[in-house]
C-alpha cells in the first residue's frame, strides 16, 4: 500500500496515536541510563529486605524524570514481589487523604471509602498489610513542591518515612520529584533526620537527543513517509529552543491532526506553521497554570505594563507593594520566569555597576483574566 492510499483505506496517517500522548511510556527510552541506574541503586536495598534509599529527583519539565521512574517501577514490580511502587502526581493529589488513597490503591488494588472511615484506619491497614507481607514501599511524589505550597508535605513525609517506628517490618522510601528547579524545600527536623536523600539530576536534552527521540516517536506514531526528516528537524529545533521536549511531541500530534483533517497523506510545511500558531497560546496557559501565586502576580505586573522599556527596578517597586516580598525573592522569581522562557532580562549597561535589566515579554500579551 502506498502512502497516498492510506487515508482512503485506513482513514488515518497515525500508526499509533497514543505515541504522542503526554503520559506515553516508550519501549525504547533513551539517554537516561545513568539516572535509571542511580534510581535502581536506591531501590536495590528493598529487594534484599532492606530499607530503600530516599531520593530527590531534579530536572526541568520534560527531561524524562517521570518516564524513568514509571519504567523502573514497572521493571521492579515485574521482577519482584518484595516491593510496592506507587507513583503519585502531586498536582492532582495534594491532601494527606488523597496521597494515602493512592497508596492504598496500590497495596490493595482498590480505593478506600471516601467517607465513614477515619484516616488512621486507612493508614493502619496500609502499613499492617505491608508489614505482614514483608514488602517495602517506595512512593514517588511527582511535582512534590505542590505539597509544600499546601503545607501538607511534612505530615505526609512523616507518615511514610517514620511508619517503621510503629509497625514491624515496614520499610518505606520516597522519591521526591522536583520540576521547579528553583524551588527550595524545607522539612521539619523530625522528618529531615530520616529523609536524607540522594540527589539525582536529569539535565536538559541536547538538540541531537531531542531529534532522535522525536524520530523514534514518528516511527511509532506515523506510517512511513507521512513526515519528512526536514520537518522533524524544524520541530526538534523549536523544542530545543523552548527547552521542552513535550512541545515537540505535541507539535507532531497537532501536525498529524491538521494533515488528516485535510485528508492529506503527508504532513506539510503549512501544517507545521499552523500547528505552531495553534499551540502557542495553549503552551503559555499550561505554563502559567503551574506558577505559584507570587509568580503569577509578577507576570501580571509585566502584562499590565504599557512601557516599552520596562526595567526590573520599575517592576520590583510594584511587586513589593502587592506582595511585600524582598528584592532577592523578586530576583529568584524573575529568573524562574526567564528560565521558563516567558521573559528575557537583558542587561542595559546602565545603573549601578551597569547591572540594570530590562524585562521583555516573550509572548503576545493575553487578557489579565487568563492569568
Amino acid at each position: 500500500m502506498g502512502i497516498d492510499d492510506i487515508l482512503l483505506h485506513d482513514e488515518t496517517i497515525f500508526r499509533n496515536l497514543h505515541a504522542f500522548d503526554p503520559d506515553y511510556i516508550p519501549e525504547n527510552f533513551r539517554y537516561r541510563d545513568s539516572q535509571m541506574e542511580a534510581l535502581a541503586v536506591c531501590i536495590r536495598p528493598a529487594l534484599m529486605n532492606g530499607r530503600p534509599i530516599n531520593a530527590v529527583v531534579l530536572g526541568a519539565c520534560a527531561t524524562g524524570k517521570t518516564t524513568a521512574i514509571k519504567k523502573l517501577f514497572e521493571m521492579v514490580e515485574a521482577s519482584s514481589e518484595k516491593v510496592v511502587c506507587c507513583y503519585i502526581n502531586c498536582q492532582l493529589h495534594t491532601t494527606r487523604f488523597g496521597i494515602f488513597s493512592q497508596i492504598y490503591h496500590r497495596v490493595f488494588g482498590y480505593y478506600p471509602p471516601e467517607t465513614g472511615v477515619p484516616f488512621s484506619r486507612i493508614y493502619h491497614d496500609i502499613m499492617h498489610k505491608l508489614g505482614a507481607g514483608e514488602k517495602a514501599l517506595i512512593v514517588a511524589l511527582d511535582d512534590v513542591n505542590h505539597l509544600f505550597y499546601n503545607k501538607n508535605a511534612n505530615r505526609i513525609f512523616y507518615d511514610i518515612l517514620r511508619a517503621y517506628e510503629v509497625f514491624d517490618n515496614v520499610r518505606t522510601g520516597i522519591f521526591a520529584v522536583l520540576s521547579d528547579i528553583e524551588f527550595r524545600y524545607a522539612l521539619d527536623k523530625n522528618v529531615d533526620s530520616v529523609f536524607i536523600p540522594q540527589e539525582i539530576v536529569f539535565p536538559p536534552y541536547s538538540y541531537d537527543e531531542i531529534y532522535d527521540i522525536l524520530m523514534d516517536r514518528t516511527r511509532i506514531g506515523f506510517y512511513d513517509g507521512v513526515i519528512s526528516n526536514e520537518i522533524v528537524e524544524e520541530i526538534a529545533a523549536l523544542a530545543f529552543e523552548t527547552g521542552d521536549l513535550r512541545h515537540g511531541i505535541n507539535l507532531l500530534r497537532v501536525c498529524g491532526n491538521l494533515a488528516e483533517a485535510e485528508a492529506s497523506p503527508r504532513i506539510k510545511e503549512e501544517h507545521l506553521k499552523k500547528a505552531i500558531k495553534d499551540t502557542a497560546s495553549a503552551n503559555f496557559m499550561e505554563t502559567v497554570k503551574n506558577l505559584s501565586r507570587n509568580e503569577r502576580e509578577l507576570l501580571n505586573i509585566i502584562i499590565d505594563s504599557e512601557s516599552e522599556s520596562l526595567t526590573a527596578g520599575q517592576v520590583y517597586k510594584e511587586f513589593r507593594e502587592r506582595t511585600g516580598l524582598s528584592y532577592s525573592s523578586f530576583t529568584r522569581i524573575l529568573e524562574k520566569l526567564e528560565f521558563l522562557r516567558l521573559i528575557d532580562t537583558p542587561f542595559t549597561g546602565k545603573g549601578r555597576r551597569g547591572n540594570s535589566r530590562l524585562i521583555i515579554p516573550r509572548f503576545d500579551s493575553p487578557k489579565r483574566s487568563h492569568v
